[in-house]
């Protein structure tokens, strides 16, 4: 008899923890990024199948400033280093961060972490990558070229 009061006990605690919980908002990026599991692509993606280990760089708007001098390199050991340079705003206004990053479930854009300021989410290209906006959207209007970075080595 008590081990049914037991069992019936444990079944309801775990009702009751796993209903009243209440679902964590996420950005869009963010629902699909995995990380806990290695991601197994199922066809070409950015990924997968272009050579996107280099150090790319571009100059991007800068609603103060003249643009922000933008390199970003990412390592195939999914590492990354972004330095940025504020063009006549304040020459000694440079940042350096780096960190590592993840691919997303499609394997088309990456998460930079440990970002101090700015964006930290880019669309993969063949010898080029997007900056996207806070959210992980592609940029659109007049600008949206500007917010390309070429590959340089």
């Amino acid at each position: 008899m008590n081990r049914n009061l037991i069992v019936i006990g444990l079944i309801a605690s775990l009702a009751c923890t796993t209903s009243c919980s209440k679902p964590e908002q996420k950005t869009e990026i963010e629902e699909n990024i995995i990380q806990e599991e290695p991601i197994l692509y199922t066809g070409d993606n950015s990924a997968t199948s272009l050579d996107w280990n280099g150090t790319y760089k571009g100059t991007v708007p800068c609603p103060r400033c003249e643009g922000i001098e933008t390199t970003l390199t990412l390592n195939i050991d999914l590492t990354y280093k972004l330095s940025t340079h504020y063009f006549g705003l304040n020459d000694a206004l440079e940042e350096d961060d780096m960190g590592t990053f993840t691919w997303d479930k499609t394997g088309s854009i990456i998460t930079l972490e440990k970002v101090s300021n700015g964006p930290r989410h880019y669309k993969v290209g063949e010898n080029r990558i997007w900056q996207l906006d806070m959210n992980g959207h592609i940029i659109t209007g007049n600008l949206a070229d500007h917010y390309i970075l070429t590959k340089i080595q």
